[in-house]
């Protein structure tokens, strides 16, 4: 091939490159006119049948209001619970089947609670006031009750947000389920009925024979080892004596009648081993105190400001179906004879 044919196949392909670009420079400017076009359009047909358009927006905020005032109420309410037989040291050492059987995981405490939902869904109303204590017609306004997982973003121990669809990644190692704490939701038509709903879903959870047995279990294991640390700090306190009376007959006897002040630093040491003691005591002191029931409630079910299902609620769905039909209809009238010619030719 001769220096002149690879010239002009060089210049070949610069030109077809610049006609590429003057190529999608110009379909870029059509698409650019279509849709200013089809913009204006738009605007000038609405602004032609406001009318119609307007009236279909006042419809439907009639028809949201009707559906509110000929509903029932509906409101909804969490209430954060405490988990107190989550070890938490199982979690972190889970090989630890020991204390494992005397743990009441998250999951298993989630479970039990979306029983209630069952009956919810079911319509099972009897099922549901006797499990929650609670009257036949009270159980009627109880549209569902969940349980939910909270998550700790970041894994630092304080919780984030509640995992309302239960779809978090359980591969996740930086943002985890809390192992001691779980969220319940429900859905009421009478804000009266929080406080008896709520100390009815305590004491369904309390009253199960296996909760029992395992918090019982927790809390003889706190005495238990309160009695051991009680054992412990006296048995320091006394080996700490011990040590301080020999050390200062010892040195009396090396100095002559003169106490060394230097060597008690060894008898000091001794201090906060006892410290460290009494701190852990005074931890397993206030767990047994605080947390002597299987859950505790960290906060309580609080009264809704305003029904979730009000003219907003259904306005979201109503004004905007009503609005599009109108729309459509007016499209279709104004485009009537070219949809006949159409109808006609096919």
């Amino acid at each position: 091939m001769t220096e002149g044919n690879i010239n002009k196949d060089v210049r070949d392909d610069e030109i077809d490159l610049l006609d590429l670009l003057r190529r999608i420079r110009k379909s870029f400017s059509q698409l650019g006119k279509v849709l200013g076009r089809a913009f204006l359009f738009t605007l000038v047909f609405l602004l032609k049948k406001w009318l119609p358009l307007g009236l279909s927006v006042l419809i439907g905020v009639g028809v949201s209001y009707f559906l509110k005032i000929s509903s029932r109420s509906s409101y909804t309410s969490e209430m954060l619970l405490r988990n107190n037989n989550a070890d938490l040291e199982l979690i972190k050492k889970p090989e630890d089947a020991t204390f494992k059987n005397n743990t009441i995981m998250n999951s298993d405490l989630i479970s039990y609670i979306n029983r209630l939902n069952n009956y919810c869904r079911e319509n099972n109303r009897t099922s549901l006031a006797d499990a929650i204590s609670i009257s036949l017609e009270q159980s009627k306004n109880i549209s569902y009750i969940n349980a939910h997982w909270i998550i700790d973003k970041g894994n630092d121990g304080n919780p984030d947000y509640i995992d309302y669809n239960d779809n978090h990644n359980l591969y996740d190692t930086v943002n985890v389920r809390m192992p001691d704490r779980i969220a319940i939701r429900i859905k009421i038509n009478s804000t009266q009925e929080l406080s008896k709903i709520r100390n009815g879903i305590l004491t369904y959870i309390n009253k199960d024979s296996l909760f029992q047995q395992r918090n019982r279990v927790r809390l003889n294991q706190l005495n238990t080892l309160i009695s051991r640390l009680n054992i412990d700090i006296q048995q320091l306190d006394s080996l700490q004596k011990v040590k301080y009376f020999e050390e200062t007959r010892n040195n009396l006897a090396k100095g002559g009648g003169q106490m060394v002040f230097m060597q008690e630093q060894r008898t000091q040491l001794l201090y906060n081993d006892i410290f460290t003691l009494y701190k852990r005591k005074q931890n397993l002191e206030s767990e047994g105190a605080l947390y002597k029931d299987i859950v505790t409630v960290l906060s309580d079910f609080s009264l809704p400001s305003r029904r979730e299902n009000g003219a907003l609620f259904y306005g979201k769905v109503v004004i905007p179906v009503f609005f599009c039909l109108t729309l459509i209809i007016l499209l279709i009238l104004a485009n009537q004879k070219k949809l006949k010619e159409v109808f006609n030719k096919y």
